[in-house]
C-alpha cells in the first residue's frame, strides 16, 4: 500500500514525523481526508483533532489549536500553534488527554469546533 509523509509541527517543535495511510485534518470548512497521491492544496486548520493511520495500521491522534496545511501528492505538511500527541506508547494517556483537553479549550475558534474535539477526546478518554 502507498505511504506518504507527515509532518505535525509546532513553534516549540517537531511533534510527529511519520509514514502515514491516510490522515484526517480539522479544516477550516470541515474535516477532511488525505490519502497518498492527494491533489496538492493549502487549507487552514481548525482545533480539533489530526487523526493518522501510521504504515503499520496503528492510530495515532493529535490535538491541536489551529494552524495550516500544505498537502503534495506525497507530503502532508501541518503547521501548528500548540498540539498535544495523545498516545499510550510514550507517558500517561490520562496526562495526555487532559492537556489535549485544556489545549482545546483555551483555543480562539468556533464553539462548535471546540466542543466536537473535546467531546472526541472525552470519549477516547472512557475507552482507557
Amino acid at each position: 500500500m502507498n505511504t506518504m509523509k507527515l509532518e505535525i509541527v509546532t513553534p516549540t517543535g517537531l511533534i510527529y514525523d511519520g509514514e502515514t495511510k491516510m490522515v484526517t485534518l480539522p479544516g477550516k470548512e470541515g474535516e477532511f481526508g488525505v490519502l497518498p497521491e492527494h491533489a496538492s492544496l493549502v487549507s487552514l486548520l481548525d482545533a480539533g483533532l489530526i487523526t493518522v493511520e501510521t504504515a503499520d495500521g496503528k492510530e495515532i491522534i493529535v490535538a491541536i489549536n489551529g494552524g495550516y496545511v500544505k498537502v503534495d501528492e506525497n507530503k502532508v505538511s501541518c503547521i501548528v500553534d500548540g498540539a498535544v500527541l495523545i498516545s499510550d506508547e510514550e507517558g500517561s494517556i490520562s496526562e495526555s488527554l487532559e492537556e489535549a483537553k485544556e489545549l482545546l479549550q483555551k483555543a480562539q475558534s468556533s464553539d462548535v469546533a471546540i466542543a466536537t474535539a473535546v467531546s472526541r477526546v472525552e470519549s477516547i478518554k472512557k475507552s482507557y
